[in-house]
């Protein structure tokens, strides 16, 4: 499912699943720091599987496009903790001194015993469920920005790029993000757009609506997707962006006039 978090609001989020979980490409306006505690996760972006193992330290850039799977260990649980880096904190404790080099989605970093030390100071207020309150949470996201920073110093490199996403190909875009299960809106703000002008922007590319065609592009996937690749209706229609199976379903009978269970 797409996710959008408010930029200046900290969060620490607590995840654990006993049963392999795929997530829609995420698009979050936060950077996020995550711990896998026990299992494994993979995530896809620029076309390319990125696997990630229990005691990986990994960091998620935003304003990005990233397509996560987390899959529990053989009688066990995923799971892991993500801080989400809010920009106050980040405006507070600025390097104006930034490359503006290349990063990929999501990447590993480098450890030392204090991510550690960092993480079992958290755990206790997440696994007993008492919560963070505001004041502690505001003071654990600056910690954990100045301790990966410290191991991790080119991360400043990407922290303090406020910039936001300029004027992109349209065209290109889409046609490699169209699975992406979110918003329109959120579509326009990542190819540098108000809403009216990526609208307009399309119908002159595509010669029809977003809407029409994004329908028409996922339709055409899944059925592949399920026919000549062998995937289960269940699995194809998270992959090619349909927020429910219901929705999926019904629009797939409609248009090629079969349940998506008899193309296979």
């Amino acid at each position: 499912m797409a996710q959008i978090l408010d930029p200046n609001i900290p969060k620490i989020v607590y995840s654990r699943t006993s049963k392999k979980t795929m997530e829609g490409e995420l698009f979050i306006k936060q950077h996020v720091f995550d711990y896998i505690i026990s299992g494994t996760s993979d995530v896809f972006f620029d076309g390319k599987l990125h696997p990630f193992k229990a005691g990986d330290f990994r960091f998620a850039a935003r304003n990005r496009l990233s397509k996560f799977v987390k899959i529990p260990p053989a009688g066990g649980e995923y799971r892991s903790i993500s801080i989400c880096i809010d920009q106050d904190t980040l405006h507070e404790i600025k390097d104006s001194n930034i490359t503006n080099k290349k990063f990929d989605n999501v990447f590993l970093l480098k450890p030392n015993k204090a991510f550690n030390n960092y993480i079992d100071s958290l755990i206790p207020y997440l696994e007993n469920g008492g919560g963070i309150s505001e004041q502690l949470l505001r003071v654990k996201i600056k910690e954990a920005v100045l301790i990966f920073l410290e191991a991790n110093p080119g991360l400043k490199d990407v922290l303090f790029d406020f910039s936001e996403p300029g004027k992109i190909d349209l065209e290109a875009y889409m046609n490699e993000h169209y699975s992406f299960n979110g918003e329109l809106e959120q579509f326009a703000y990542l190819t540098g757009r108000s809403l009216s002008t990526f609208k307009r922007d399309f119908k002159e590319i595509f010669k029809t609506t977003p809407n029409k065609w994004l329908m028409k592009k996922r339709l055409d996937d899944a059925y592949y997707l399920i026919k000549e690749r062998g995937l289960r209706p269940n699995d194809a229609y998270i992959e090619v962006g349909f927020k429910d199976y219901s929705h999926f379903s019904f629009a797939f009978k409609k248009v090629f006039g079969f349940s998506p269970s008899l193309a296979r």
